[in-house]
């Protein structure tokens, strides 16, 4: 990981607390990381913490102490200590990528579950509105991946009972009552829930489900709906189609390196600090999206990685008469993950991963 990577993940870290509102701050451009003086620890610090204390009415060691938080399991550091006043040290390992590539094949698509909710229990009103049912159908799921005890009230599972895709193109009035965070003790005789979302009209039964959906939890809960017809087109520009690519990519690099007669194994380290960092940061996210209900934040997420991954796979087959290596057998384990992570997001929002677009 070199300065300017280690720049990037700071500020990601900065990003991350605002979003989740653990900071509230103006994210800076850019975060300054140099080599650690005399009395630091590791191979580089920064002073963010302290250049965000005033703006942020906190003192400069609370602020180091949430971005640790957020850092310490990054791919490619060993340790982040917080030194003096507030600067962050950072120990840099050998190398991470293969700790994350190996935990995302043990995870397979259930990467970035885990049990941080649980004992939380959540119970969401019974709903008609396709779209208030499809986004609260969506946060079940995503607390349920994080350990919490999530469902309807009254004859619970409605929505997975029916299935929200059936109720697509309904057009009833939303309810409008926010959702209030769970306190991380159990509630189980706590008042229904309800989402709020935008009660704009809009008929989405002529997209198909796929494109119905991302166009319903891409845009926040409070927001209009994404327009429909672009995400039709089969091209960059539409976001849908970048992700669903970038998974198919995979399993044609997968298929192409086994006609060369060589597989995914991650044997060497490989340089790819944005598309390590946005698999490292999946977990974060899907526990993030789940605490403040709000599936859009997976499906930016999933544009993110998708982007990493169609910027990085132009690396991962041997070129001409190059023959397979190590290096080569890296990198498609690494896109191997990515495209796991891929089919993983995308079922959480409910979305088919097709192998071939």
């Amino acid at each position: 990981m070199t300065p300017a990577d280690l720049s990037l993940t700071v500020l990601h870290a900065v990003r991350r607390a605002v979003d989740d509102g653990a900071l509230r701050v103006d994210v800076p451009p850019t975060v300054k990381v140099e080599r650690a003086r005399p009395g630091g620890v590791g191979e580089y610090a920064s002073n963010v913490a302290l250049t965000l204390s005033r703006s942020a009415g906190r003192t400069a060691l609370d602020i180091a102490g949430i971005l640790e938080e957020r850092l310490r399991d990054t791919p490619g550091l060993q340790a982040v200590d917080v030194t003096g006043p507030g600067f962050l040290n950072f120990t840099l390992r050998p190398d991470a990528g293969g700790e994350l590539v190996r935990a995302v094949r043990e995870a397979g698509d259930a990467y970035g579950s885990g049990t941080a909710l649980a004992g939380v229990t959540v119970r969401f009103a019974d709903l008609t509105e396709s779209r208030a049912l499809l986004v609260t159908e969506t946060v079940v799921r995503l607390l349920r991946s994080q350990g919490a005890d999530a469902g309807f009230a009254q004859g619970a599972d409605a929505g997975f009972a029916q299935g929200a895709d059936a109720g697509l193109g309904q057009d009833q009035p939303a309810q409008h009552e926010p959702a209030r965070e769970e306190t991380g003790q159990p509630a189980r005789d706590a008042t229904p829930q309800r989402i709020h979302v935008h009660p704009g009209p809009y008929e989405p039964r002529s997209l198909g489900v796929d494109a119905a959906r991302w166009a319903l939890l891409r845009a926040a809960p409070q927001d209009r709906p994404l327009d429909g017809p672009p995400l039709l087109v089969q091209h960059e520009r539409n976001p849908l189609f970048r992700v669903r690519y970038a998974h198919s990519r995979v399993r044609r690099l997968l298929d192409n390196a086994a006609q060369l007669g060589f597989g995914p194994a991650y044997e060497t380290p490989v340089h790819a600090p944005e598309l390590l960092g946005v698999l490292g940061d999946h977990p974060v996210v899907l526990l993030t999206a789940a605490r403040h209900r709000a599936p859009d934040r997976v499906a930016r997420h999933l544009e993110a990685t998708a982007d990493a991954l169609l910027a990085f796979q132009h690396t991962v087959l041997p070129l001409g008469d190059e023959k397979p290596s190590a290096a080569h057998r890296s990198r498609l384990a690494l896109a191997e993950a990515a495209g796991t992570v891929l089919a993983g997001g995308l079922s959480v929002l409910g979305i088919s991963a097709p192998e071939r677009i």
